[in-house]
């Protein structure tokens, strides 16, 4: 864990923090301002970074690897609720306003470099904020409008339904989540993913 201005490639954390669609019109001063806030932290694949059920709640942004949001049911069972890859983020804000326990986990699914900042810093940040707090509160209406569209997939759509809307919507991630978190995504076994992915021209 450090801050960014004293990281060792700070320069390149700072250019990719500013592809975020959230945070690309910052002032100078108010990117002075979150840069002091944010820390830069790296998680080994499968790592937690939020567990369900957690009350201590951070904004976290994305600049090198890939997330995922789970939800687990009493019996252990997991359901995939989104992945999210460089310039874009995860948070816990809908849970904050709500004031309750966040009920999804966020886990790395593969190598994550990521800043995160306290909840109540970030919602403070915002409060002074507001242009940012407009695009971040978009981008939150987007994210859980994301999870309720692909739930509802899960229903409406057969298997090679739901592979072809996942290409469509996504893909820039496509080609890179592993086999397994896909299939878990999609609700299928690895082993259908492979045939409907050779069924559909699609490199397994």
């Amino acid at each position: 864990m450090a801050a960014i201005a004293t990281h060792s490639q700070r320069n390149t954390i700072r250019l990719q923090l500013r592809q975020n669609p959230v945070l690309g019109d910052l002032t100078d001063a108010a990117w002075g301002q979150l840069e002091s806030l944010l820390e830069v932290v790296d998680y080994r694949k499968g790592e937690l970074l939020v567990r369900q059920g957690d009350t201590e709640m951070e904004q976290f942004f994305v600049l090198e690897g890939m997330l995922k949001r789970v939800v687990s049911n009493p019996e252990g069972h997991e359901m995939i609720l989104r992945f999210a890859a460089e310039a874009d983020m995860d948070t816990s804000y809908a849970a904050w306003r709500m004031k309750t326990p966040i009920p999804y986990s966020i886990v790395a699914v593969t190598k994550v470099r990521a800043a995160k900042i306290a909840m109540p810093q970030w919602v403070e940040f915002l409060e002074q904020h507001a242009s940012v707090k407009s695009a971040f509160e978009y981008e939150v209406m987007k994210l859980m409008s994301e999870v309720m569209a692909h739930t509802i997939t899960l229903h409406l759509l057969d298997a090679p339904g739901r592979l072809q809307r996942f290409a469509r919507k996504h893909p820039e991630l496509s080609g890179r989540i592993p086999k397994k978190e896909l299939a878990a995504y999609l609700n299928l076994t690895p082993e259908t993913l492979s045939r409907l992915r050779q069924r559909l021209g699609e490199v397994d």
